[in-house]
């Protein structure tokens, strides 16, 4: 790292080490966290990341940027549409901290090859994924292998972020996600899996006239709950980072 970059590194972390400290900032910048998913949560988990400045960033996703994701994630603009998301995401996170260790996968996780993309060691796993099995197999993996783990539970058709909180799935309540990983992970034997959830009961939208089942029609989302959820992740992380209870 060259002086100049040394100095714009120092005014950038300036506000983050008043809160935290140098101790702060050096745990940070030696932390390794994989994000799965780079959807409204992921993405915006993403950049609080690369902003607080943690040093080694995993991204995994398989898609790419469609405009149906402009209401709510991080790295959709028209610019960025038919961009994979890991591609986007990762120059995002250079021109914040250009510093940055970034090791992304364009692909998609099964419950079979999640240590595919971990052959790393990281020091914590985020779940932003959609799919159940998926997000089982990241809080199993982590489970067994002693990394912290934190799963987003779903942001569709809810409104109220106030309602958002942070508890091991077997104390969730009022959430169907909830209700149906909670069933799964007990059979899986998982013994505690840490989520962001709310109990607020979703909105009731109609299907489209017409669609399919697997359209999920019914499922709409509001531009700022999934950033929400994204930075209140990106919180939980960054404080058990530098250890602020």
């Amino acid at each position: 790292m060259t002086d100049m970059e040394r100095k714009d590194e120092s005014a950038r972390m300036e506000r983050s080490a008043r809160m935290v400290g140098e101790d702060g900032l050096r745990r940070l910048s030696e932390a390794r966290v994989a994000v799965f998913g780079l959807g409204g949560v992921g993405s915006s988990c993403v950049e609080a990341l690369a902003r607080a400045g943690v040093g080694t960033l995993v991204l995994v996703d398989r898609d790419a940027v469609e405009e149906s994701n402009i209401n709510r994630q991080a790295i959709a603009f028209y610019s960025t549409i038919g961009k994979r998301k890991v591609d986007v995401m990762a120059a995002m996170v250079r021109d914040i901290a250009p510093g940055t260790r970034i090791v992304s996968h364009d692909a998609f996780v099964t419950a079979d090859n999640v240590g595919n993309f971990l052959e790393d060691s990281v020091d914590f796993i985020v779940d932003a994924v959609d799919t159940v099995t998926t997000k089982l197999a990241l809080a199993s993996y982590a489970e067994k292998r002693g990394i912290a783990f934190v799963g987003s539970m779903g942001a569709a058709n809810k409104c109220h972020p106030e309602m958002l909180a942070f508890a091991d799935i077997y104390q969730t309540q009022s959430c169907p996600l909830c209700r149906s990983v909670r069933k799964l992970a007990r059979k899986q034997g998982i013994e505690a899996m840490r989520v962001l959830y709310s109990s607020e009961q979703p909105v009731a939208v109609a299907a489209a006239e017409g669609s399919m089942r697997r359209e999920r029609t019914e499922l709409g989302t509001l531009s700022f709950m999934p950033p929400i959820m994204g930075q209140m992740i990106a919180g939980d992380v960054i404080r058990s980072i530098v250890g602020i209870a």
